[in-house]
């Protein structure tokens, strides 16, 4: 692709998701970024991240932004038109207009999970898949768990049928996939404490846990067991229990994390005395193509030192399980395990074959023996970090601009994963 064929418009951006794009200059990325937002806390939090990106002494970045903040800032966006790509990343309860309208002035739109967090918006993106195919443009989200190293070699070794045998089906009680998150309000994002808006808190705008974070299981769970397969979420996919629950926040912890001393009025629903009720936690029970599934998203005000955000993920083979685990036993890293149902010499000499082919395509990794099977030793290098997930998203996006179009089987498997995610919302809220 030619350098700076794309030109960046950052919309509204209320999520610190927005900025993480711009962490690193991209060649393909002009470096005049048009910002469209509401003047207020949101967007000036956003333009402080990227002004910390250019003035940082390692590396620093060389964005320039063209701000404007009317009250008419949609409406100016889609008319100007100052760009052939808009990122959008902020309040969930706009996302599917954003998505409307911007697909309508022609703008290929690169969309921050989820873009869907209830039915109505799950019917509106339907609709906008179809607008983007007769416009021309894409419309993709950010699947920056992709990218994840431990989560491509559970990938790759599921599909050596020496490894991993085939995918059971399992059954609603044991389910052949289990994928866990657990995620924190407090925490620390580019070196920095983060801070959220007080309507991140308000699962009207942002959308509950198990509609959010589970946008990222669900796809995984795509991704690894169906790869690259055109998916019918009519067909498919199979709702069979979802629950939610929440995560109590203080009146000290709402403001640490907001830096606001008193909750806004339309927080005043969520109280219980003067404590916020978050339903930000949520687990889904459901079948893909038979294959049963569990899903769990869990939040915590903030990790024990030392600690962050941690994943667990579970595939059963015929052959043998492929188990993430990233607990105290791994340092809080996440580390990739192979345990075979009947560890043997045959087994074993497989095994050492697949790895070799392997590491043609990630030298550097091997394996270590342990009391269940093998742990995948992966190079430091290959760790780049969830932040530097964002722009390699990007650069995948870009891929796909220079093609023309998706992978025929990307806008299926993205109504699968919000058609599983809001049919479960509807059931977990007995609605």
């Amino acid at each position: 692709m030619p350098k700076q064929t794309i030109k960046l418009v950052i919309l509204d951006p209320g999520h610190f998701h927005a900025s993480l794009l711009q962490k690193n200059m991209m060649p393909q990325v002009d470096p005049l970024v048009h910002v469209y937002a509401p003047a207020g806390p949101d967007v000036e939090d956003y333009l402080a991240r990227v002004e910390a990106f250019n003035t940082r002494a390692q590396n620093p970045t060389q964005w320039q932004t063209r701000l404007y903040t009317g009250a008419d800032y949609l409406e100016r966006c889609t008319a100007e038109r100052a760009g052939n790509v808009v990122a959008i990343s902020g309040n969930n309860l706009h996302k599917a207009r954003y998505i409307r309208e911007t697909l309508a002035a022609g703008f290929n739109v690169l969309a921050d999970k989820p873009m869907a967090i209830n039915a109505a918006d799950f019917d509106s993106l339907a609709t906008a898949f179809s607008q983007a195919r007769q416009k021309g443009v894409l419309l993709y989200d950010i699947m920056t768990e992709r990218h994840e190293i431990t989560t491509i070699l559970q990938r790759e070794f599921s599909a050596i049928e020496s490894v991993f045998g085939a995918l059971e089906h399992g059954t609603p009680q044991n389910p052949a996939v289990v994928k866990e998150s657990v995620h924190h309000f407090c925490k620390v994002v580019a070196g920095t404490p983060l801070k959220r808006p007080a309507w991140f808190f308000d699962t009207t705008q942002y959308g509950e846990g198990i509609v959010d974070i589970t946008t990222h299981l669900v796809d995984l769970v795509q991704w690894a067991c169906f790869p690259e397969q055109v998916l019918d979420y009519r067909r498919d996919v199979r709702v069979q229990g979802a629950r939610r629950w929440p995560t109590p926040l203080t009146p000290a912890q709402f403001e640490q994390v907001t830096r606001l001393n008193t909750y806004p009025d339309y927080l005043r629903k969520d109280l219980t005395g003067d404590t916020l009720q978050v339903y930000a936690n949520g687990e889904i029970d459901y079948a893909l193509k038979g294959v049963h599934a569990k899903v769990r998203v869990l939040w915590n005000f903030e990790a024990p030192p030392g600690t962050g955000d941690t994943h667990y993920s579970l595939l059963r083979g015929s052959r043998a399980e492929l188990v993430i685990r990233q607990g105290a036993e791994q340092n809080y890293q996440p580390v990739l395990y192979i345990e075979p149902k009947a560890r043997d010499a045959a087994y074993e000499a497989g095994l050492q074959q697949a790895l070799t082919a392997l590491q043609a395509k990630y030298p550097g990794i091997d394996l270590k023996p342990d009391a269940k099977g093998w742990e995948v030793l992966i190079p430091a290098a290959y760790h780049v970090g969830h932040e530097a997930h964002f722009g390699q998203v990007a650069e995948q996006f870009m891929g796909y601009l220079a093609a023309g179009a998706l992978p025929e089987w990307e806008v299926p498997g993205m109504l699968a994963k919000y058609a599983t995610n809001t049919q479960a919302l509807k059931l977990a809220q007995g609605t």
